[in-house]
């Protein structure tokens, strides 16, 4: 399963669709504005909640969690040590862990459990300036989640790369 999703997608209070390989509409990210926290809700095209995304407000390491039905589902954090390449933890409430690792401000960056490949972030598939692809490579892979994680792990490599700019400036 191919999804396509515009850069501009996690803007804070912008509501942005993902398109299934046939340009359908199939996922709405849907963000809350004027929140103390990044939150957003990622909704089927019939408007569904199916999870939610929220910035941990208390924590050593920004955390990002995701829920669904109002239980927490998983926890999204960067790895200690990860030098050469970004390196993200999920961490699922049963325990299971998945590991994201890749260029992720890039967009080029893969999901994987216990070495499996889940799912593939990539621009290199398009053609269109702005655009990347998520690849889900198992079937019977929970796909809301998946894209969950991938919202999870720009965000926070974005803000992580944004502090890092300020330290650098100030």
């Amino acid at each position: 399963m191919r999804f396509q999703v515009r850069e501009r997608l996690f803007a804070i209070g912008d509501d942005y669709w993902i398109e299934d390989a046939d340009g359908r509409k199939v996922f709405l990210v849907d963000g809350k504005a004027l929140r103390l926290r990044d939150t957003f809700e990622l909704k089927d095209a019939q408007g569904r909640i199916l999870v939610e995304i929220r910035r941990k407000l208390l924590s050593l390491r920004d955390t990002m969690l995701i829920e669904r039905d109002g239980e927490q589902l998983a926890r999204v954090k960067r790895k200690r040590l990860s030098l050469l390449r970004n390196h993200y933890r999920v961490t699922l409430v049963d325990g299971t862990e998945l590991d994201v690792s890749g260029k992720i401000l890039d967009r080029e960056f893969a999901i994987d459990y216990d070495g499996e490949l889940l799912a593939q972030i990539s621009r290199r598939w398009l053609t269109v300036r702005d655009t990347y692809g998520i690849d889900i490579v198992r079937e019977d892979a929970d796909t809301a989640l998946l894209i969950a994680v991938s919202v999870c792990v720009i965000l926070l490599a974005e803000k992580e790369e944004k502090e890092r700019k300020k330290e650098h400036i100030g």
